[in-house]
């Protein structure tokens, strides 16, 4: 929300008016004063009036530098007071100024001071007027201090300025940043005026505190009340459109505003960019992307994240080398998404490149970047790289040490993952459900069975966790490996929430480790009637049997399936060769090089039938 008080009692006036009074070289600096682009020269010129004209400095030119302040956000505070101390006696007018200046800082305190000139201004008798109240409202909105602006909200009242819209605005403003969205509706509905920032403003409140649909519905309410859709407004709307997920009503938004010739600008499309990937258009998301006139790293990122979420990871690498071909430098986002991609499609090579990118270009590896990279090592196979990442890095938190420890426990590293997960609580971090799932999956890859159960019991004994369906299924993982199948049924059995197949798979796993065709058997009638059509039930039992040399049965399970119509999901194998990853499926002959591969597969079914070794063909074509 912006506002403009060009007629303003603080528009230093006084300079203006007397700049006819000045010689030369006064109206001279005046006039560089007013041309400042920058704090440094803005800096510099007062010294310079300090040097050559120190009876000018305090009450005719320190209203114009405190004036000028306002222009750059990044002015030193300390710098900003001093320069208001050499004023004596400062009016409402300075007030306002000195509030505008603090209220608009990056600094986290500019806020508070803000709050602090306005009770001297109240201490020393001056009243507020109403260019006092939208910066004063608007810093007790940054520092989200709900109860000194409804303090603030009862002197506008009592001033009687509860009728301005501008201070309206800042109040509706005030109380949806600071989650009173009630109250927010309330000025919004009791406001003798309206204008596209009131409506704007109280839409942004509702979407932003995840109120979508209210949010999307206050808008068509805008719509009806006539008022032309702007470009902030379209961007709120549709990031609810995505929120909620819903194509229909975002295409209907969209469709709208093509109606009313909203400006698309690079915000705009960026905004239907997201919206149609995360209601399921990737193509539609595409056909905007590739029609943009202008677009930024934002509308690449865009791109890169959504195809992250749907899962088309080759697709993020293929939008990455446009962004290089285009000159276009990604930023961490970017490559969190490149990283991502890469460990999900295990190509370590690019993986290493992302890598070295990052450090060439001096990107801190720490925070969602540093996580990124332990998980690409871990889940590409180069564990050690990912210890190597992690133990470089600065400042950890809860996902960086579950991404290791489950990269450990991938690994068969159990005991490795155990002793860093013994170090979180020494450094103030809170494990979460997921990091659980690595501490479990270490206890079953390493045998530790009483580990393991001290660790469930843990979960919600010590940091309140309630166990869900994936750790009760570790459980029975961890169980089943160790070779305690009636232990892992009994532990099924005394489950408080109905086992899924994921549980009960857990235990058919065992099964088919141990070679217990009886229990087995058990489990997959129970598998059945959860999941009938699934085909890996039917071909873990059926590996169960050829295990214990009952052929029969496996042949006959083989028969039942194709009787029903269930088909085996193919396998599927890659391997990344000069950066280029090369995928197999079961019976898939379109590779370029299938006559050299299935020549050198022959070869090795020959070998390994020479060597009295059974080899079912079936499973290797």
């Amino acid at each position: 929300m912006s506002f403009s008080f060009a007629s303003s009692p603080y528009s230093c006036s006084k300079v203006s008016n007397a700049s006819h009074l000045l010689d030369p070289q006064e109206f001279s600096i005046v006039n560089r004063l007013n041309s400042c682009k920058a704090t440094r020269e803005l800096k510099q010129i007062h010294s310079y009036i300090i040097k050559t004209s120190p009876t000018l400095q305090p009450q005719l030119l320190c209203p114009k530098l405190l004036s000028l302040c306002a222009k750059f956000p990044d002015i030193d505070l300390s710098y900003l007071y001093s320069v208001f101390t050499q004023i004596s006696n400062p009016g409402v007018s300075l007030y306002n100024a000195i509030i505008r200046c603090f209220s608009g800082c990056k600094n986290k305190n500019g806020s508070l001071l803000a709050l602090s000139f306005y009770s001297e201004l109240l201490a020393k008798g001056l009243i507020p007027d109403k260019y006092t109240y939208p910066f004063l409202l608007k810093a007790c909105a940054e520092s989200r201090a709900l109860r000194e602006g409804q303090e603030v909200h009862a002197r506008v009242v009592k001033n009687g300025f509860a009728l301005d819209l501008y201070v309206v605005n800042t109040l509706i403003r005030l109380y949806a940043v600071c989650g009173a969205i009630e109250s927010a509706q309330k000025m919004f509905d009791e406001g003798p005026h309206r204008d596209l920032v009131s409506w704007t403003t109280l839409i942004q409140g509702y979407v932003k505190m995840g109120f979508w649909k209210e949010g999307i519905l206050l808008f068509f309410d805008m719509c009806d009340a006539n008022f032309q859709v702007d470009e902030l407004t379209a961007v709120i709307v549709l990031s609810a459109c995505a929120k909620l997920g819903d194509l229909t009503l975002g295409r209907r938004i969209h469709l709208y505003m093509c109606d009313q010739k909203v400006n698309f600008d690079v915000f705009v499309g960026n905004a239907l960019i997201d919206m149609y990937l995360k209601c399921g258009d990737a193509d539609f998301a595409c056909k905007i992307f590739n029609e943009m006139p202008v677009k930024n790293v934002v509308s690449w990122n865009s791109m890169v994240s959504g195809l992250v979420q749907k899962g088309e990871f080759k697709e993020v690498l293929n939008m990455f080398r446009k962004m290089q071909r285009r000159g276009v430098k990604p930023d961490d986002f970017t490559m969190v998404g490149v990283l991502n991609s890469c460990a999900n499609l295990g190509m370590l090579e690019l993986g290493k490149w992302a890598h070295a990118y990052v450090d060439r270009n001096r990107i801190k590896a720490d925070g969602f970047i540093g996580n990124a990279l332990v998980d690409m090592y871990a889940k590409c196979g180069s564990i050690d790289e990912a210890s190597k990442v992690f133990n470089g890095m600065k400042c950890r938190d809860v996902y960086t040490y579950t991404t290791i420890i489950v990269g450990l426990a991938m690994h068969g590293q159990g005991e490795r993952a155990l002793d860093l997960f013994s170090q979180i609580p020494k450094m103030g971090i809170k494990p979460n459900g997921v990091t659980y799932l690595g501490v479990l999956m270490a206890c079953s890859h390493a045998g530790l069975v009483d580990e393991g159960h001290k660790h469930f019991s843990e979960m919600s004994r010590v940091y309140d966790l309630e166990p869900q369906m994936q750790h009760y299924g570790c459980m029975v993982d961890l169980l089943g490996r160790a070779g305690l199948v009636n232990e892992a049924q009994e532990f099924i059995s005394n489950m408080p929430i109905e086992p899924d197949a994921f549980v009960w798979g857990a235990l058919l796993g065992a099964c088919r480790i141990h070679g217990n065709v009886e229990h087995g058997e058990i489990v997959m009638e129970k598998l059945e009637k959860l999941e009938p059509e699934r085909d890996g039930t039917y071909v873990l039992m059926s590996n169960i049997y050829f295990s214990a040399n009952k052929r029969r049965n496996a042949l006959k399970l083989r028969k039942a399936m194709k009787e029903r119509e269930i088909r085996k999901i193919p396998g599927c194998s890659s391997i990344e060769l000069a950066g280029v990853v090369h995928e197999f499926r079961r019976g898939d002959k379109s590779h370029r090089k299938t006559k050299d591969i299935y020549s050198i597969l022959d070869e090795l079914t020959s070998h390994l039938q020479n060597s009295g070794q059974w080899v079912h063909t079936d499973e290797l074509y």
